[in-house]
């Protein structure tokens, strides 16, 4: 289990997080116009974006790092970019997760939907009048621009919330409870999979504090929408591994910031 350190997909995963960083550029912007008037930028906004580039592939470099290390300590990881890298058949992988990860992701988004819809929606359109807007299904960036999003939340988000926050939390619960052969028992990978959803919600809360007051509502929300999906994508970690869950996140963010935009 205790895996020497696999630089290879070490640096493999951070070209897909630079790249997930500057996908999502376009939605980014395309948000931050719909926000009141923040005042001039401190610096030219192509600068301004090849700095946060930087910044946040740094802070990429350093979760991977973090991730990779913890999770083979508690048998996490990628393991069909690990098999495909030391000459090993990976068909088989693919094909067991494949099905089920769009599925969970679909599903999931469909819930999320009918959740939001019918049940925080309307509490908030009472609670915060024509503010509510904001989070109506339809008021969001083009179809396109959701698209290039999709690749940051099925890659930067669970690299972030799965490979490293979850791995690390597996591997600190090995400390409190594991089975005879030094293994996490399954309460530890649920507990972390729980802890790592709640924290993925709240991650969004930020962003949502620059539209609107953070209620206890507007938190609530965060917490239960993200969370749904953080969670059907932490147990596919664990099953099928992280490619799974990227997957699962993809499809999921293809539903809500794709197709409910066209």
């Amino acid at each position: 289990m205790n895996k020497p350190f696999q630089w290879k997909i070490f640096r493999i995963l951070l070209a897909a997080c630079v790249f997930g960083v500057i996908a999502i550029v376009p939605y980014s912007l395309a948000l931050q116009s719909s926000m009141p008037a923040q005042g001039k930028l401190p610096l030219p906004l192509p600068l301004l974006i090849s700095i946060q580039i930087l910044q946040n592939a740094l802070l990429f470099a350093i979760a991977i790092f973090i991730g990779l290390a913890a999770a083979r300590r508690v048998g996490l990881g990628l393991p069909i970019l690990e098999a495909k890298l030391n000459g090993a058949a990976v068909g088989g992988k693919i094909k067991a997760m494949l099905l089920p990860s769009i599925v969970t992701g679909v599903v999931a988004s469909a819930l999320v939907v009918a959740i939001d819809v019918y049940g925080f929606l309307p509490a908030l359109r009472a609670e915060l009048g024509s503010k509510a807007r904001v989070f109506s299904p339809t008021s969001q960036p083009a179809a396109w621009k959701g698209l290039l999003a999709a690749f940051y939340g099925g890659i930067n988000e669970e690299v972030l919330l799965r490979l490293c926050v979850m791995s690390v939390l597996v591997w600190l619960g090995r400390f409190v409870s594991k089975t005879a052969e030094g293994k996490p028992t399954a309460t530890i990978f649920w507990m972390a999979n729980l802890l790592a959803a709640v924290l993925f919600g709240l991650g969004h809360l930020p962003a949502t504090s620059l539209l609107l007051p953070l209620t206890p509502l507007v938190i609530t929300r965060a917490i239960v929408l993200n969370g749904l999906v953080g969670v059907c994508t932490g147990y596919l970690y664990t099953k099928y591994g992280l490619e799974s869950a990227m997957l699962s996140h993809f499809s999921a963010d293809i539903a809500l910031h794709v197709l409910l935009a066209l």
